[in-house]
C-alpha cells in the first residue's frame, strides 16, 4: 500500500480500476485478473468503495467484518493492486487547500502511437488515471500535482516526450458526484 499499515484514512477513499482504459465496462482492463476475483474480493471492493473505516486499525476492523485475518485483507488488496484490478487505493483530498492542483488534460494521439503515448503519460507519478475516448481528443487523463507550477511542468514534460500538444483544463470548481460503478 502507499500508506502505513495502521493509518487513519478518510471515509471518501478512492478505489479505481484500470489505469488506462475506456469508460466501457470490460474494456481496457486485465480481464484475466478480474476473472480471478472471488466473492470475498468483490465484497471487499464494494465495502471499501467510498467507505474506509475511520479507526486506529482499519484493516483489522475490515478483517473482523469479513471473517478474515488482517494479513489476508492486506494480501488481497496488494494482489488486486499488483494485478492491475485496482490502480489506486487511497484517500481523496481537496488538493487545492494544500496549494496543489488537479488538471483534466486531453490529447489528440495518432492511433498507431496510442499505446506508446499512453505508456509515456502513465509513467509520470502525477497521472492519476488515463482513459481512451472515441473522439478527436482520444486520450484524457488527470494530473494531481502539488502546485500549479508542477502541473504546468508535467504538461510540458508530456509534450516534450511525446511531441504532442496537451490541452490542460485546471479544476476551477469542486463538485461532489459520488460515482459508484457496478463491480
Amino acid at each position: 500500500m502507499r500508506h502505513e499499515r495502521h493509518a487513519v484514512i478518510p471515509a471518501n477513499t478512492a478505489i479505481q480500476a484500470g489505469r488506462t482504459g475506456t469508460m466501457d465496462p470490460g474494456v481496457g482492463r486485465d480481464d484475466v485478473a478480474w476473472a480471478a476475483l472471488d466473492a470475498t474480493d468483490t465484497m471487499l471492493i464494494r465495502r471499501l468503495h467510498g467507505g474506509f473505516p475511520l479507526s486506529e486499525e482499519p484493516y483489522a476492523e475490515l478483517a473482523q467484518e469479513f471473517g478474515l485475518s488482517e494479513d489476508e485483507v492486506l494480501r488481497r488488496l496488494r494482489r488486486m493492486l499488483d494485478d492491475g484490478v485496482l490502480s489506486r487505493f487511497g484517500p481523496l483530498f481537496q488538493i487545492e487547500r494544500a496549494g496543489g492542483q488537479f488538471v483534466l488534460a486531453a490529447m489528440q494521439v495518432p492511433e498507431d502511437r496510442f499505446d506508446a503515448v499512453a505508456d509515456a503519460v502513465n509513467a509520470l507519478p502525477e497521472v492519476a488515471h488515463n482513459y481512451r475516448r472515441e473522439h478527436l481528443f482520444n486520450m484524457w487523463f488527470v494530473l494531481a500535482c502539488t502546485s500549479p507550477a508542477q502541473a504546468a511542468q508535467a504538461c510540458e514534460d508530456i509534450e516534450a516526450t511525446t511531441g504532442l500538444r496537451v490541452y490542460a483544463f485546471p479544476k476551477e470548481k469542486e463538485f461532489f458526484v459520488e460515482l459508484r460503478l457496478p463491480i
